[in-house]
């Protein structure tokens, strides 16, 4: 057995994982931080342009093993698993939720409040901006009020979006450029962005990823790093209710157990593998798995619901322009107390969908010369548009993650199986909110002679969390607002699974907020130490 020690473990090496373990280098730079990562390292920044060119030219995938080929979950919309996390993939979106979602119970008697004030939480908000360089504006909505601006202006609007947002606003909402964390000058390492408009793999670096973070830390022998190497349990003290280690193998070592102890260990492996480790961890004291006494270790999976639309305009764009990029609303983040309760957010992209120019017609008859150019003119007159909402959406204790002995690893370890349940008050409005949106689609189009094209409602919840929801009572959540789990001193959960409802809007810029408070109580804790 090869035994690591350290004084904190971080199991996961997403980009709560990248926050987390750079803010507590700094905060006590004596620590020592061992980070372990199920996945590969895929530091090969001098090889992403060939990446992306590939990826466009043969539409291969852009991050070469960024997985674990048995580590998959059913209900699970991604597998990635590699040094980077999803936020590899990230296309960078830094919306914050509003103080509406940190008092769901207080102001509209639904589903519960968070154990944090809104002005602890902004000011966090205002930090993780820093950390990840977010560009953007001011909303144009008075209740979104900031202390602090953001670190730099927002990316420019491409003539395409200039157009919409003119069209956009005649339905009365106000929109903004939606924020992001790419660099429009060079920051921290990374480059600018020169607008390839490939955000998944960005070649410049432009685009935040925690990679950068990860190999910074390295580099100043802040954190040690052990990639490809997969924690199936954390073991208890025998004589107290606090973990003494993290026990798993690595990829090419399946004979030898690694075993990494600590004063402090942290997971950090997002909502669907964070919760999967604590139930894989159940024991004689602990049964149904660790820090689960109240038994809601995998309840309460959140996230949130969306409808989308094509919308045809009159009003003319030139497909391939940073598409991308796109607008933002945020009139539904508040429910007003006289109305039915609905909340989501209001999206807008140029959409390029079957624009593109093309070398065959409909009859696949080849095309040449001028035809390939007046073709394209033909079919890209007015504008095609992309909406998008996402819907403030509930869960029920029912909505859970469980144990699938149907699927397991080669290790013999089931695999997570999700199913997203609402609550009932969810439930009952659902119907009721996707016309309201659809209404709004509607009420969008009809400037610039507009027609809705199609709609699709979305068959699973995007910015998936929860799972390990914090909160002030142990017998209704599994951790504190810091992460810090009730049943055992030492043992923190951070990042995604801590949320106890979703909101409305993309999520990473609060799970990284969120993160950095923990930060904070683990850097005390160590010091208490």
């Amino acid at each position: 057995m090869a035994v690591h020690q350290s004084d904190v473990c971080i199991i996961g090496g997403g980009i709560s994982s990248a926050m987390l373990a750079r803010k507590l280098a700094n905060l006590r730079p004596r620590a020592t931080i061992t980070i372990v990562e199920a996945g590969r390292s895929i530091f090969d920044f001098e090889k992403r342009a060939v990446y992306r060119d590939r990826a466009q030219v043969y539409g291969e995938h852009p991050w070469r093993n960024d997985y674990r080929d048995d580590q998959m979950a059913q209900g699970f919309i991604s597998m990635t698993m590699a040094v980077g996390g999803l936020a590899l993939h990230w296309g960078g979106a830094c919306n914050r939720f509003s103080e509406e979602d940190l008092r769901l119970k207080s102001m509209y008697g639904l589903a519960t409040d968070w154990s944090l004030e809104w002005k602890e939480l902004e000011r966090y908000y205002v930090e993780a901006e820093r950390a990840l360089n977010v560009a953007g504006e001011p909303s144009a909505y008075a209740e979104d009020r900031r202390s602090a601006p953001y670190p730099q202006p927002p990316v420019p609007l491409s003539y395409n979006l200039q157009v919409l947002k003119g069209w956009a606003e005649q339905s009365g909402l106000k929109f903004n450029a939606l924020p992001l964390a790419r660099n429009l000058s060079p920051f921290d390492g990374r480059g600018a962005c020169c607008v390839y408009d490939t955000c998944d793999i960005c070649p410049t670096g432009a685009r935040y990823s925690p990679d950068f973070t990860f190999q910074q830390l390295l580099e100043r022998k802040r954190i040690v790093l052990h990639d490809r190497t997969l924690i199936r349990k954390l073991v208890l003290d025998d004589s107290r209710p606090t973990v003494a280690a993290a026990q798993g193998v690595h990829q090419d070592r399946a004979e030898e157990l690694q075993e990494y102890r600590a004063q402090l260990f942290v997971v950090a492996s997002g909502y669907c593998w964070s919760p999967h480790l604590l139930l894989l961890s159940a024991n004689s004291r602990f049964p149904n798995g660790l820090a689960n006494r109240s038994g809601l270790v995998g309840r309460y999976m959140t996230g949130h619901a969306f409808v989308e639309a094509r919308v045809s305009i009159d009003a003319q764009t030139y497909p391939g322009q940073h598409r991308v990029h796109s607008l933002i609303s945020r009139e539904y983040f508040r429910s007003h107390a006289d109305k039915p309760f609905v909340r989501h957010d209001t999206r807008v992209w140029e959409d390029a969908t079957g624009r593109e120019p093309r070398l065959r017609d409909t009859r696949g008859r080849l095309l040449l010369g001028d035809e390939v150019f007046d073709d394209w003119r033909a079919r890209t007159k007015g504008s095609s548009v992309r909406l998008r909402t996402y819907i403030d959406v509930h869960p029920s204790a029912d909505s859970r993650l469980t144990l699938n002995a149907a699927s397991t690893n080669r290790y013999g370890d089931p695999m997570p199986k999700i199913d997203h349940r609402f609550d009932e008050p969810t439930t009952a409005r659902l119907a009721a909110n996707k016309q309201h949106v659809r209404d709004l689609f509607a009420r969008l189009a009809r400037a610039s002679n507009g027609k809705v094209v199609s709609t699709f409602d979305g068959d699973y919840l995007d910015h998936p969390a929860g799972g390990c929801r914090m909160g002030t009572d142990p017998s209704t959540s599994v951790c504190d607002g810091y992460g810090r789990t009730h049943d055992h001193a030492n043992l923190f959960v951070v990042g995604a699974p801590t949320l106890p409802t979703g909101g409305c809007t993309n999520g990473t810029l609060t799970f990284v907020a969120l993160t950095l408070r923990s930060a904070e109580r683990l850097a005390e804790t160590l010091g208490r130490a």
